[in-house]
């Protein structure tokens, strides 16, 4: 799949996500002032924050395909990360932090107004709505673990694509907490103790403080700088150590610059014999082998070098910190020449944060 058809893809689900969320926050306020339910209040600051929420991601998608340029060498892949941790922080601080106190406040003393009716129309009607919107969330997260050959849940997460992951997490926590906000308000009802109002709008809180959680972390880890997947360097490191010139592969390091260029940084030691020329007819094909075979891959370095005496015959990640890596994320990348720095142009691509 092309670079630019993801990002589109990406942008879509993005768009139909912030339109969904859009006009459930305003049925779901009317609903809640109308019936007084702490629940369908909370569900309304849920909504509100999903669809800050989708403008801080679209603002992420926007600004982080910019093109490389001389203060940016890399390009601004890794500005989506902060966009997109912004978003899961605002989920955070206004959609958590409203229902449960919100819902403590219920159940201390709020009495509800015993309009109901409206309610349950609007939960059906957004649950429907939600629905929809998940449904195409998870129709990219399918066709995109089934291109890398992984399983969605794998894809979502490993995926350097956050925006996608948000998507997904947002719209099935909305799914759940519709659910819990109905069960509240029968029981409310069928009791007349506004205790479970209130303790519906609290559980729904706690739900989105685990989806913030959840992103927040994966968009501090992606800006701090994660490696690819474990699977993904041993193929890496193979491809460098099968061409013809090489004798080993000492070091091998990759980073995710952002949702769509990954960088690849290698210590190989050539063979003794080979001459300067031969050298940088294998930098070019490493380059031709890399991104031919794997076009995420954005940059590739190539450091000749002659192997310490007595080091193993496994590639290292790092020199002091080696170690597993099978939780970071991939995505799509632009290619670019081996041995140098050159952002080339071509469609990006999103989790892909995962393709392991």
């Amino acid at each position: 799949m092309a670079e630019a058809e993801v990002n589109s893809e990406s942008v879509g689900t993005v768009v139909v996500a912030g339109a969904a969320n859009l006009a459930i926050a305003v049925a779901k306020l009317v609903a809640g002032i109308i019936s007084g339910s702490a629940a369908m209040l909370s569900e309304a600051a849920h909504s509100v924050a999903d669809t800050t929420t989708e403008v801080l991601l679209y603002l992420a998608l926007r600004r982080g395909a910019r093109p490389a340029d001389v203060r940016h060498p890399f390009g601004y892949g890794k500005e989506s990360y902060v966009w997109a941790f912004l978003a899961a922080l605002f989920t955070f601080v206004a959609g958590a932090g409203f229902a449960i106190t919100h819902g403590v406040t219920t159940i201390l003393v709020h009495e509800h107004s015993g309009d109901y009716l409206i309610s349950y129309v609007v939960l059906a009607v957004s649950f429907a709505i939600e629905s929809v919107s998940l449904a195409r969330a998870v129709r990219q997260v399918r066709g995109e673990s089934r291109r890398w050959g992984t399983t969605p849940r794998r894809f979502l997460r490993l995926t350097a694509d956050t925006t996608v992951k948000a998507v997904f997490l947002e719209d099935s926590a909305a799914l759940i907490g519709l659910l819990i906000a109905g069960v509240g308000l029968g029981l409310s009802q069928w009791t007349g103790d506004e205790l479970f109002d209130g303790v519906a709008s609290i559980l729904i809180g706690l739900l989105l403080l685990v989806v913030a959680a959840i992103l927040a972390k994966s968009n501090i880890s992606l800006l701090v700088g994660r490696a690819v997947p474990e699977r993904l360097h041993r193929e890496i490191e193979r491809e460098l150590a099968a061409l013809p010139t090489v004798d080993r592969v000492d070091t091998l390091l990759t980073m995710q610059l952002g949702p769509d260029d990954i960088l690849v940084a290698a210590k190989v030691d050539f063979r003794d014999e080979a001459t300067g020329a031969e050298i940088e007819a294998a930098a070019d094909e490493a380059e031709r082998r890399l991104t031919g075979r794997y076009p995420e891959i954005g940059y590739v370095f190539l450091d000749p070098t002659r192997s310490l005496p007595g080091s193993g015959r496994r590639a290292r990640r790092t020199q002091e910190e080696p170690g597993p890596v099978g939780d970071a994320p991939l995505g799509t990348a632009y290619p670019g020449p081996a041995g140098g720095v050159r952002p080339t142009g071509g469609a990006s691509d999103q989790e892909a944060d995962g393709r392991g």
